[in-house]
């Protein structure tokens, strides 16, 4: 077990090694892309058993990789999501979600394109970043940044034709594999907005969720069912601060009606088939320019998506919808035997940081909190594997709860620490895999819940500790501040230009 905080030795150490020494041959090291997906949850592919969604090329590339079937983010939105992407740790750990001061330096300036530029690779960003860091650092982390925003997901393009984001985002992953010449080898991450809905247009299908005109028309024909946990009887179960969250405030945007549903379902999954056409065009770019055989091929998500699943939309609460994603890792370097697999072992959004580096054999810093997963996708079943992980949920937002908690094998414990008191989940996995039943008052569990308790304080301190809401309270009063005597400038001007006149 680490002791509290022994990150911070991790992080130091890492920080005192020259750049040079996590330097090898560029011709043995392979390229690697970085496709994620946004509000994505893990079984929205054909691979995971979906029934009608069309996801050739993530299917083609589980059928020549390793599929991981239990696939978890340890907090679910974007914002700390993608920093737990960057860097290797749990929101805990590096503090970052909306609301928050940028990601401290120290752990940006190890985030494995800072660690992989170091180390002899050219590396690229491309779609939606969602974090805040200072620009010296990002510049430090990409030779090729291009950041494209979803307002509005349908770009106008000098021609005057409409373009949307996901395909944009393909042009220029075409783009950046085109500029690369010489022995160094690349990383690039193609992170897409999709199939994120426009919060800002309610208009069900294509306003909510914009698509590619190259998905028009799929899956008009298939007859769309109601959420397999629909029952009224499910959301009336819960207290009421989750009746009255984020959660149930967004359903009445998207799911509320059988129409709505059914248009705004169709929609979502043309922009899934949408990303997958994208991310086909570039693998086959990768063919044509000759570094296929040499370029590994990731696929995740940010979060997952509720989809009107138990009366909700969205994600932040503790639900398997929630937190569970899919991930693919393609090597085109691997044994036949070892291809097609799905595994078993939980793996993390903190593993994705090691992974990429592991496969890059540049140097994984000893402070992060993930684990590569190469070992897995190589065959082998490390005895010392995890059996549970922390998550949480720590924005400040009055209608989206917070909660910490632990995910295991078998049980699943969450507790909403605001609350008064607090209220807690206990969910039984093996009798009751949709977490309908809420075991925390029940005496048979009370050891276990016990158990699940200490656990969750021992991760969290571990961690980080208890959360302190200080932390946002002073930078938004810094914040505030700093709006107040720009303010104060701007009138200031005003007023000398007025007595001039």
């Amino acid at each position: 077990m680490r002791t509290p905080f022994a990150w911070l030795t991790g992080l130091v150490a890492f920080l005192l090694v020259s750049p040079a020494d996590a330097l090898a041959k560029a011709a043995d090291r392979p390229n690697i892309i970085f496709f994620l997906s946004d509000d994505h949850r893990w079984d929205r592919m054909g691979c995971a058993g979906h029934p009608f969604l069309k996801t050739p090329t993530m299917d083609r590339l589980a059928a020549q990789g390793v599929r991981f079937s239990n696939m978890f983010v340890t907090t679910s939105i974007c914002a700390a999501s993608r920093a737990t992407l960057l860097t290797g740790l749990y929101e805990r750990t590096h503090q970052f979600t909306f609301g928050t001061p940028p990601i401290a330096g120290k752990f940006s300036q190890a985030s494995y394109p800072a660690v992989l530029r170091g180390a002899g690779y050219r590396t690229g960003f491309i779609g939606k970043f969602g974090v805040n860091i200072a620009q010296a650092d990002r510049e430090a982390m990409f030779d090729f940044f291009q950041p494209i925003g979803r307002n509005p997901y349908l770009k106008k393009q000098l021609d005057g034709s409409l373009r949307h984001e996901s395909e944009l985002a393909g042009d220029r992953a075409i783009e950046f594999i085109n500029q690369q010449k010489g022995d160094a080898p690349f990383c690039l991450s193609v992170s897409f907005n999709a199939a994120h809905a426009e919060d800002g247009d309610k208009r069900p299908g294509i306003g909510h969720f914009p698509w590619p005109k190259a998905v028009d028309g799929m899956y008009e024909d298939v007859e769309i069912n109601a959420p397999r946990l629909s029952d009224p009887n499910i959301f009336q179960s819960h207290p009421q601060f989750m009746k009255d969250s984020m959660n149930r405030i967004r359903y009445f945007w998207r799911w509320d009606t059988p129409e709505k549903y059914a248009t705004n379902l169709r929609a979502n999954h043309r922009m899934i088939s949408g990303i997958d056409n994208v991310m086909n065009r570039v693998i086959q770019h990768l063919d044509k320019v000759g570094v296929a055989d040499n370029t590994i091929i990731i696929f995740s998500g940010d979060n997952g998506y509720y989809e009107g699943q138990r009366g909700f939309a969205g994600k932040w609460s503790h639900y398997e919808e929630s937190l569970r994603v899919p991930l693919i890792i393609y090597d085109p370097r691997a044994a036949k035997k070892q291809r097609g697999k799905v595994a078993g072992q939980m793996a993390l959004n903190t593993d994705i940081a090691p992974t990429i580096l592991s496969y890059a054999g540049a140097k994984v810093p000893g402070h992060y909190q993930g684990r590569s997963l190469q070992p897995i996708v190589n065959g082998n079943s490390p005895n010392d594997w995890r059996k549970d992980t922390f998550c949480e949920h720590l924005m400040e937002n009055a209608t989206i709860p917070k909660w910490e908690g632990v995910r295991g094998r078998r049980y699943v414990y969450a507790r909403y620490f605001q609350q008064e008191p607090p209220y807690e989940y206990l969910h039984d996995l093996r009798i009751d895999p949709d977490q309908l039943q809420n075991l925390a008052d029940d005496s048979a569990h009370a050891k276990i819940l016990k158990r699940l308790r200490k656990r969750c304080n021992t991760l969290r301190d571990e961690y980080g500790g208890e959360y302190d809401p200080s932390l946002v309270a002073n930078y938004k009063k810094e914040q505030n501040r700093k709006r107040a005597e720009a303010q104060a400038r701007r009138k200031a001007v005003q007023q000398k230009k007025q007595r001039q006149n």
